[in-house]
């Protein structure tokens, strides 16, 4: 800790108690500290606009008046930063690009639904550089419509008006993102110290790219996807196009979309690299405070686009970078192409004998033409067999061309967005895509009270109820709103054949649930979660307390048909520490991967807590196991996980990796057995005060009321 005497030479002492910066901290006395801050970010008093309804604001825009002020800021060149040909398009496709890229399917982390981009590391990421030049071109449309218009909406809708002004007919566009006011602390973006470093980290084998680790979707810390000199710096187009399959897989497009994104993308704008690279100032995050947020400061810029240096490599890819045309294949596949380095090092592809007519003009004086270039990523689409063959599809047909690149496109700026019935705006398009997870509408007009006494009488147990409105639900992934209950796609493939929802007995309680749906005139899905809330009632009436879960019909039933089975193959939990199971022994403790779902599904740490202790109470374990389950009374909604679990009569012995004996302390009996999950509530100073709260004499009823809250939330996390 630093004291008076620690301080800067030269510098004045003075008393400095606070933790200031991130410099040091407990983070770094003791790494393996559970990362609960994750469950509490984003809060009220980090948040200016606590009480501001934007998705509800938004809707009053004057939709039209903020295109037309984006578009013509598009042309409206600033001397210091000029834009390349007088048209900012390529910047502020690059600035939505870049924000909405760094979605990840695996954990439906990253992504542009937050406006996450103005905040570190990504505002700081090598692959970032220079927009920050891009946000502030933005802060006058920003500035002048205020609440009504996030970052995140106008950053993405840059990039739709970008191309549109450049020529492209755009699939649509929805506004409803809401803005963040801090990184976000719950991302992993990889273990290394340092951008752009051995890739060779982050897989079991470089040279096998589906080896990278998951959740991971790029290949350096630091960068959206691939790196554009080849793998690991050196190029080899086939072994980049491997690279490019997985990390646009791992984003959730196919090889179509994929060559569509980066032939398309490439269509306008160009790469900067006409300069030296190392005289490049710090990153915006280690500037000056003197450069107000700016960072990558070129002192050789002299208010010339020519001379901008971002990524090293240096040129346009077509001959009319301004223009939606097919002129990228045009270059691509009508020259060969030669190995070679930009003015700033990169390593890059130029055309052999290139007619002048088909070069560019350069970027700040139009008399002079300049050499095209292409990346790695770029002759990957030439060189492999299956994005040759896509392009050739595309060269051959236009048309098809333009509609794959609009959908792709849409696709990447909106796959956190949710469903569309949660778009906003004049072109929100109304066509269900399979992406989107459609559900159909659902009924609300059946008797409630009727159909949860039919459940009540059915037979199923508390642990079947519960266990199984708890599958249904735990999906949910607030990083992209996917999963979750509404659409009871628990009861279709891939998720009924999941291990973690125990097909066999998931098949039972659905052969009791579903006819019950149909006779009430309720979906299935309402009837799963209906029926969770019958076990949490009867529990708590077990355990001494009436009470009435809160409940909201209207949820959906989806079909097979509306499914991609595929992309929901990623949700399936690989563990639950709220049902006390583990798929595998992983490299990571159980309990992270506890919280890890814990913040997915929007909880706090105090939910967290309570939910695990009243579903031991249930006895809703998987496979019904007897871990964590430290109670004689199963199936009341009682105290006694954190009543049992903070009796230092007891101590607790290991019996394996995962495994621990409750042992009496005076006659050494094995009372309960338990996990790390279990114990994890009594071991970190965090959760043991929240578990304390629970475990008081005075806690009975306060237990309940917060276990319903929290199991409510839950329930309805997907109910928009």
């Amino acid at each position: 800790m630093m004291d008076g005497d620690d301080k800067p030479a030269g510098k004045c002492p003075v008393m400095h108690g606070s933790m200031t910066t991130q410099a040091t901290g407990v983070s770094e006395w003791w790494p393996k500290t559970l990362n609960l801050d994750i469950l509490h970010q984003h809060d009220a008093k980090s948040n200016p606009l606590a009480d501001f309804d934007y998705r509800e604001a938004v809707k009053s825009l004057d939709f039209d008046a903020v295109k037309a002020d984006v578009t013509a800021l598009m042309t409206d060149s600033q001397d210091w930063w000029p834009a390349d040909w007088g048209h900012y398009g390529g910047l502020m496709i690059r600035l939505a690009w870049h924000s909405a890229g760094s979605y990840r399917l695996q954990d439906g982390r990253g992504g542009g639904g937050a406006g996450n981009i103005r905040f570190a590391p990504l505002n700081s990421w090598p692959d970032n550089g220079n927009l920050d030049k891009a946000r502030r071109l933005l802060w006058p449309v920003k500035k002048k419509y205020g609440n009504k218009l996030s970052w995140a909406d106008l950053i993405l809708l840059a990039g739709n008006v970008a191309y549109e002004s450049m020529g492209l007919k755009t699939f649509g566009f929805s506004f409803g993102r809401e803005d963040i006011w801090a990184p976000e602390k719950d991302v992993y973006w990889g273990s290394e110290q340092e951008f752009l470093g051995d890739a060779a980290q982050r897989y079991e084998d470089i040279m096998k790219p589906d080896t990278l680790a998951n959740p991971l979707a790029a290949v350096h810390m630091g960068l959206i996807y691939v790196n554009p000199e080849g793998v690991n710096g050196q190029p080899d187009p086939l072994n980049t196009a491997e690279q490019v399959r997985v990390t646009f897989a791992r984003m959730a497009m196919n090889d179509e979309e994929t060559a569509a994104l980066t032939c398309g993308g490439h269509t306008v704008g160009k790469a900067h690299g006409n300069g030296d690279a190392a005289a490049l100032g710090a990153e915006p995050e280690a500037a000056g405070i003197e450069n107000q947020g700016f960072g990558w400061i070129n002192p050789h810029l002299g208010g010339k686009a020519t001379n901008a240096v971002t990524s090293g490599i240096e040129g346009a890819w077509t001959t009319h970078p301004t223009k939606w045309d097919m002129g990228y294949f045009k270059l691509l596949f009508g020259y060969e192409w030669e190995l070679t380095k930009s003015p700033a090092g990169a390593w890059q592809y130029r055309p052999i004998d290139i007619r002048e007519e088909d070069m560019p003009v350069d970027p700040t004086d139009p008399s002079k033409r300049v050499m095209p270039m292409m990346t790695d990523a770029d002759m990957a689409m030439k060189i492999d067999p299956a994005y040759n063959a896509v392009c050739q599809k595309f060269m051959a047909d236009p048309a098809y061309f333009d509609d794959c690149f609009a959908r792709a496109w849409f696709k990447l700026t909106h796959r956190d967005l949710g469903p569309n019935t949660r778009y906003i705006g004049p072109e929100a398009p109304a066509e269900d895509l399979i992406w989107q997870d459609p559900i159909p509408e659902g009924k609300t007009g059946y008797d409630v009270a009727k159909l949860k006494a039919a459940i009540a009488a059915s037979g199923l147990s508390i642990a079947d109820m519960a266990a199984t409105a708890w599958d249904s639900a735990r999906t949910f992934r607030q990083s992209d709103l996917r999963g979750g209950a509404n659409g009871a796609r628990i009861r279709l493939a891939p998720q009924k054949d999941w291990a973690g929802n125990e097909p066999a007995r998931l098949a039972r309680v659905l052969a009791v649930l579903e006819p019950l749906a149909a006779a009430h005139g309720a979906s299935v899905a309402d009837t799963i979660v209906l029926a969770g809330n019958v076990a949490v009632e009867q529990a708590a009436k077990a355990a001494g307390v009436s009470v009435t879960v809160p409940f909201k019909a209207g949820r959906g039933d989806a079909t097979a048909e509306m499914t991609d089975a595929e992309s929901f193959a990623v949700l399936e939990p690989l563990a639950d520490g709220f049902r006390n199971w583990l798929k595998a022994d992983y490299a990571v403790g159980a309990e992270e991967l506890m919280l890890d779902r814990a913040q997915l599904l929007g909880l706090t740490g105090p939910e967290m807590t309570v939910l695990v202790g009243g579903m031991r109470a249930m006895g809703t374990n998987h496979g019904g196991t007897a871990h964590g389950v430290f109670t004689d009374r199963v199936g009341a909604l009682t105290t006694d996980f954190f009543v049992n679990l903070t009796d230092m009569s007891y101590s607790w012995v290991p019996t394996g990796a995962n495994s621990y004996n409750i042992v009496a302390r005076k006659s050494g009996e094995t009372k309960w057995t338990a996990s790390r999950v279990d114990l994890v509530f009594g071991s970190n100073s965090i959760l043991r005060a929240y578990a304390e709260v629970y475990a008081q004499d005075d806690a009975a009823e306060k237990f309940v009321n917060d276990f319903v809250a929290a199991w409510a939330k839950v329930m309805h996390n997907d109910m928009f």
